[in-house]
């Protein structure tokens, strides 16, 4: 495992969630990255050439394996689990923490054990019922440095999915420097 991917999952599962409200942002860029509710994959699109998806694991985990809120936000039964890095020109620009519910795998217009190195927010905002709820916003902290982090509970066509997103240090959302 990338020793570097290994100190990002341990940031955003070190998260304290809160609800929006809660959370004071630093500028309101930061609050339009978070608050954002299409598609993060495409929004990270517009600011680079080409933005990639490293898929550093991809694994079904049962709900002992799952914090206590991850498993209240989801049905009791196993998850597949899916960790990326997205990248945009190369640059590491926000790693995902994905839960898909085992049921929410079966009579999909997609097949998600299979969707590799394709960004799961472009498959998930082309389908026909999406939506999102349980906001939260988070602050990780990684090398004296405080990254801001999301995590929301998607629905697609009627069926739940956990996603959490730190936001790395290279990210568009720190285009003002207010992590010294």
């Amino acid at each position: 495992m990338n020793q570097q991917y290994a100190l990002y999952l341990d940031a955003i599962r070190k998260v304290k969630w809160q609800s929006p409200e809660d959370v004071e942002l630093p500028n309101a860029l930061a609050h339009a990255w978070l608050t954002e509710q299409g598609s993060l994959s495409r929004r990270l699109e517009k600011h680079c050439c080409v933005l990639s998806v490293s898929r550093m694991q991809q694994e079904m985990v049962s709900q002992l394996d799952l914090s206590t809120e991850e498993g209240e936000r989801l049905p009791d039964e196993k998850c597949l689990q899916r960790e990326v890095i997205l990248c945009g020109d190369d640059q590491e620009w926000v790693l995902g923490r994905t839960l898909i519910p085992q049921s929410a795998l079966k009579n999909q217009q997609h097949d998600f054990s299979t969707q590799g190195d394709i960004p799961l927010g472009n498959t998930i905002f082309s389908a026909d019922q999406v939506r999102r709820d349980k906001l939260e916003f988070g602050f990780a902290q990684l090398d004296g440095r405080y990254l801001l982090a999301r995590r929301s509970r998607l629905w697609m066509n009627d069926k739940p999915m956990l996603v959490a997103e730190l936001f790395l240090p290279q990210a568009p959302i720190y285009q003002e420097e207010w992590n010294k």
